[in-house]
């Protein structure tokens, strides 16, 4: 069975009022989504679609941790994530999708939701995420203080200076 199945909820199918669903979302769900920026996970989203007479409300609630990788040492490191996000469906002519209106194709009825939750996730993670100080990888951190250094001249203290400037200085003398 695919992994990603239940996520396939049959809005025709579902009755009147609030339907509930819960959803785990480990290693196993992100493998299938096979979406490049997380791999691993251990989160729980919940679902609840309330049915309204032309249209139908959805809310979601995900909450866990997800794995990335750390911007200094590059080692794994465990994001805390919990959001709290809506979208509308409706049914229409062609599928589509645009910012939180999702249309459904009515002849179908399925719609899925296991992208909009990874969506949800990946906008919740920080734009830059690093270890707690002092959780770095130390060997990792001392490398790349020791090439940082190199690189920006704070070996060397002798200072030069252009020769264009010294040629600027004795005209600047000269009067």
């Amino acid at each position: 069975m695919n992994s990603l199945e239940p996520f396939k909820i049959d809005l025709k199918a579902l009755p009147q009022g609030v339907s509930s669903f819960r959803f785990k979302l480990d290693d196993e769900y992100f493998k299938a989504i096979d979406a490049p920026e997380i791999q691993k996970g251990n989160l729980v989203s919940s679902l609840s679609i309330s049915k309204m007479e032309d249209f139908y409300e959805l809310n979601f609630h995900t909450e866990g941790v997800v794995t990335v990788q750390c911007d200094l040492c590059l080692d794994d490191m465990e994001q805390p994530i919990c959001s709290d996000d809506r979208l509308v469906a409706k049914f229409g002519e062609e599928s589509s999708e645009d910012d939180d209106l999702v249309i459904v194709a009515e002849d179908e009825g399925i719609l899925d939701v296991a992208w909009f939750i990874y969506e949800f996730i990946v906008v919740n993670i920080p734009i830059k995420h690093v270890h707690a100080p002092g959780k770095c990888n130390t060997a990792m951190i001392e490398l790349l203080e020791e090439h940082s250094a190199a690189r920006s001249g704070k070996e060397d203290d002798t200072e030069t200076i252009d020769p264009r400037w010294d040629a600027l200085k004795k005209l600047k003398l000269k009067d």
